[in-house]
């Protein structure tokens, strides 16, 4: 009786064994393609949490490729571990063999698309429904047409969340705007929306709008699936950091130039057209020597307030960082056809440059640190007199004027306060350099024996 125990035992348990070996087998064929690819299962034969992300994005990948959506890696997680340096370092210390890469061990991975090329969406989200994804897509208004007195009411797609066994996959479209740039817009929810869908603090898109340059595309493979990538990973992942996008104030624009009509006069259309002629130059030949620059005062102004240009200016002016100073800056304008017009202080102390296209000036101002604070300085070449404009602490965002991507700063308005008061909104035509600004401090005087060195017009 004991033996027949122990038979009726051992055929129990290989039963159960069997029963638990086909239903593995049974998932493996229901779940897993049978197109050739990595192993998906752990040694263990049981699904991990990246067995189960390496199979969402293959889903994902697969109808995406059904579709011919021809989507790119934007994750920045997965596109570090991609770099050239983490590479090296990777292969001293593979995870998984199967998922090295896709599996980063968050909650979501980000993908980008054209949304030029987004024309089979409801047919593409049907067919994602019938994988098992859910489904949350964000629209908003579209900012081409925020210039435009009146709106369509027409929202554009924003970003689409696709979930699937707990892991979302986030789709960031991209839309091509006048500057000759790609951007995303922010992700809002509405009252409605299911704040526990995903992860959205996680998102490394979202949190406020984008401006990024087009990336160069190479198809590759990676953890065995087909994927596009940014040729250029380390500079698309900078670029993606800093991507913080300013839309200009079109219906506040619209208030100022109710109240204060812009100039129309031949001589104003001309000086308009000088100065985007003048700015497109000076990004050109900044951007090749790598030196970020951002709108400054009164251009600064004039995009924050009335989203162009204040025509009675006449001149342009940038900022840039003096740890950003490169001493082939004057050539490479001088290059381009610039004339220097003056060069005042160095680049210890207060120094400004000064060039001439046509008749419109190009005034370039260097900030520097100081505690919580930063400035820039001004010379008056008659007497040697120092002055200097303080700001509070900002960063640096992206925005458009006169078609060219440009940055400003983020916290404009604090910017412009310091600057212009709090009449900022109000024009003032008469305005002295040494006295009106709002944040001007006399800083001394530069030694009469340096003058020649430091006080240089030409």
């Amino acid at each position: 009786m004991p033996r027949l125990k122990r038979t009726v035992v051992l055929t129990v348990l290989v039963i159960c064994s069997s029963v638990f070996l086909l239903f593995q087998l049974y998932y493996y064929r229901t779940y897993v393609s049978k197109q050739p690819g990595p192993h998906i299962l752990s040694q263990t034969g049981h699904l991990t949490a990246n067995d189960v992300q390496w199979q969402t994005v293959k889903k994902f990948l697969a109808l995406s490729q059904r579709f011919r959506l021809p989507l790119f890696l934007a994750d920045t997680a997965v596109l570090t571990l991609l770099s050239q340096d983490a590479l090296r370092r990777h292969d001293r210390m593979v995870r998984e063999p199967h998922c090295s890469f896709l599996c980063t061990g968050r909650p979501a991975m980000s993908f980008a698309l054209n949304a030029n090329l987004w024309k089979l969406d409801s047919t593409f989200l049907s067919a994602a429904e019938q994988k098992g994804f859910e489904l949350l897509e964000i629209r908003g208004q579209d900012p081409r047409l925020a210039s435009l007195d009146t709106l369509s009411g027409e929202e554009i797609p924003l970003h689409l969340l696709l979930r699937l066994h707990g892991y979302v996959i986030q789709v960031v479209f991209l839309y091509e705007r006048t500057g000759n740039y790609l951007w995303h817009g922010p992700l809002r929810l509405r009252a409605s929306t299911d704040r526990n869908f995903a992860p959205f603090r996680m998102l490394d898109y979202g949190r406020h709008a984008g401006a990024l340059d087009r990336p160069e595309l190479v198809l590759t493979v990676v953890d065995g699936l087909d994927v596009r990538i940014p040729r250029n990973i380390s500079h698309f992942i900078l670029e993606q950091r800093h991507a913080h996008f300013l839309e200009c104030r079109h219906r506040e624009a619209r208030n100022f130039l109710q109240l204060y009509p812009d100039d129309s006069s031949p001589e104003a259309v001309d000086f308009r057209r000088k100065v985007k002629s003048l700015l497109h130059l000076t990004a050109r030949i900044l951007t090749h020597l790598g030196v970020p620059f951002w709108l400054s005062s009164g251009t600064c102004l004039g995009w924050f307030r009335q989203c162009g240009v204040i025509s009675y200016s006449r001149d342009v002016d940038v900022g840039i960082f003096i740890v950003d100073y490169r001493s082939d800056i004057i050539s490479a304008f001088r290059d381009a056809g610039l004339a220097l017009k003056h060069k005042f202080g160095k680049v210890e102390d207060s120094l400004e440059l000064s060039f001439l296209s046509e008749d419109v000036k190009l005034d370039i101002f260097f900030f520097y640190e100081e505690g919580d604070l930063l400035w820039n300085g001004g010379t008056q070449a008659k007497s040697g007199r120092k002055f200097k404009y303080v700001f509070p602490r900002f960063s640096l965002c992206w925005t458009e004027l006169l078609e060219l991507k440009v940055r400003v700063p983020c916290e404009t308005l604090d910017y412009v306060r310091a600057n212009y008061g709090e009449t900022w909104n109000v024009p003032v035509r008469s305005w002295d350099w040494k006295s009106s600004p709002s944040n001007v401090q006399e800083n001394g005087m530069w030694p009469p024996a340096e003058w020649e060195q430091l006080i240089q017009v030409y």
